[in-house]
Order: structure tokens, then C-alpha cells, then sequence
């Protein structure tokens, strides 16, 4: 099974909507197999290899949030964009907590959604070990092993918790990562609701990186959810 721009497994009740929506994404290279039932994309996730999955909210018998979880615990890597009619903030966050890799709204563009699902499968096609090699994205370069940042080739001072912070950040570039993800990560297990805390890392890292901080380029807020590091086309 192969395709130019990847192979897709889709899971949404609406035999109609995959139909159609096959038949669009087929006009920007990718191969679509559909599947009606949680319990039957679950199985082909198994069975074969897929190089994102499309898959929507509301689902009979395990949800699409219970079948995110499923599949991020059973393919650590597996590019997962959930594509709903759902416009929620709280199901936006539950979603990306589970593991989602994006979080697309019907109706949509299909340009965009084909760009978002090449960028997700782009991520994963990264090295196995991302936080070892040096990560490049516009005119910011971050070198794990020297300890060492970059703006337009002049180092930027950071103190420890600024380049860990930086670090995930560019490491998981285009992905929204939620607040509580990155206190874990960054202080520990024992953090997660210090919002006020993070906010000011993040201000500080703006100060340092952005052209103009007020309008930043690079460290973007995604509402109520968390940061993301934009992924540039370079």
C-alpha cells in the first residue's frame, strides 16, 4: 500500500463524509482507508502500517477520545489528527492531552487539511532520538549536546529552564503542547497547574527570540490549550 504523500486511516461513522473525503485527499496523494467503527480502525492500526490517522470525536462504543488514547499508548509516533464537527475548547484540550497531533474542525479546506497532514507526518519522520540533533526552524537553531542557541547565527544566552523549556518546544515544532505537558516535563511531576509560571518563561523566551515580542513569530499561544513552536516551510 503506497502512495505520494502517505497512506491515511480514517475512522468517522459518516460512510458519505469518507467517501468524499477519500476522494479529495486522493487528489493530493494520499491513499485513505476507511473504517466506520472504532473497533475496526483499532484493528487495522494493528494490522498495518498507516502514516497518520484521521479520526472523529464522536464514535459509537469507544469514543474518539478513549480510541485516541488507545492508539497514542499503543503507536507512540502515529501521527493522529482528530477531524470533528465539535468546536469545543474543553474537547480541543481533551483531545490533545490524549495524544492528538492536531485538531481539525468540519467544515474545512482541503488544502489545509492536506497541509496539516503532511506537517504531522513530516514531524514523525524526524530522527527516533529528536532531543540529540540540533533543530533548525527559521532563523533559530538549538544545539542539545553544545547547550547552545542561536538567533541569525549570534548565540542567546538562556538560563537552564529557558532551553529545556525551548528545547521541547522546538523538538515537538507545529504541535500544540498543553500547559500541564510542559510543567510536567520541564519542573516535574509535581507541577501542572502554575499557568502564571509558565507564562512568564514564555514571555522571557519572546524577549530573547522573537523580532517583536508583543507579535510573536515563533512561540505562538494556543488559546486555552498550551504553546506550540511554529513549523516554518523553509
Amino acid at each position: 500500500m503506497a502512495s505520494d504523500s502517505g497512506t491515511l486511516l480514517a475512522i468517522d461513522e459518516d460512510r458519505a463524509f469518507l467517501s468524499s473525503l477519500r476522494a479529495l485527499l486522493f487528489g493530493f496523494g494520499f491513499e485513505v482507508v476507511e473504517a466506520a467503527r472504532a473497533e475496526e480502525g483499532l484493528a487495522l492500526t494493528r494490522a498495518i502500517h498507516f502514516d497518520a490517522v484521521l479520526l472523529d470525536l464522536n464514535l459509537s462504543g469507544i469514543g474518539g477520545i478513549d480510541l485516541c488514547r488507545i492508539m497514542r499508548k499503543n503507536s507512540p509516533r502515529l501521527p493522529i489528527v482528530m477531524i470533528t464537527a465539535v468546536n469545543s475548547e474543553d474537547c480541543k484540550i481533551e483531545a490533545f492531552e490524549a495524544g492528538a497531533d492536531d485538531y481539525v474542525v468540519k467544515p474545512f479546506q482541503i488544502r489545509e487539511l492536506a497541509a496539516r497532514l503532511r506537517a504531522a507526518i513530516r514531524r514523525n519522520q524526524v530522527a527516533e532520538e529528536p532531543f540529540k540533533a540540533p533543530i533548525e526552524i527559521g532563523n533559530v537553531m538549538l544545539d542539545p549536546d553544545r547547550h547552545l542557541v542561536c538567533k541569525c547565527g549570534r548565540p542567546i544566552h538562556l538560563t537552564p529552564k529557558q532551553f529545556e523549556l525551548l528545547h521541547y518546544l522546538m523538538a515537538h515544532a507545529g504541535r500544540p503542547v498543553p500547559h500541564a505537558t510542559l510543567l510536567k516535563t520541564v519542573w516535574g511531576p509535581n507541577y501542572g497547574r502554575e499557568l502564571e509560571y509558565l507564562r512568564t518563561y514564555i514571555h522571557q523566551l519572546r524577549l530573547k527570540i522573537e523580532d517583536d515580542p508583543a507579535n510573536p513569530g515563533y512561540l505562538l499561544t494556543d488559546s486555552h490549550v498550551g504553546y506550540r513552536f511554529t513549523e516554518l516551510e523553509l
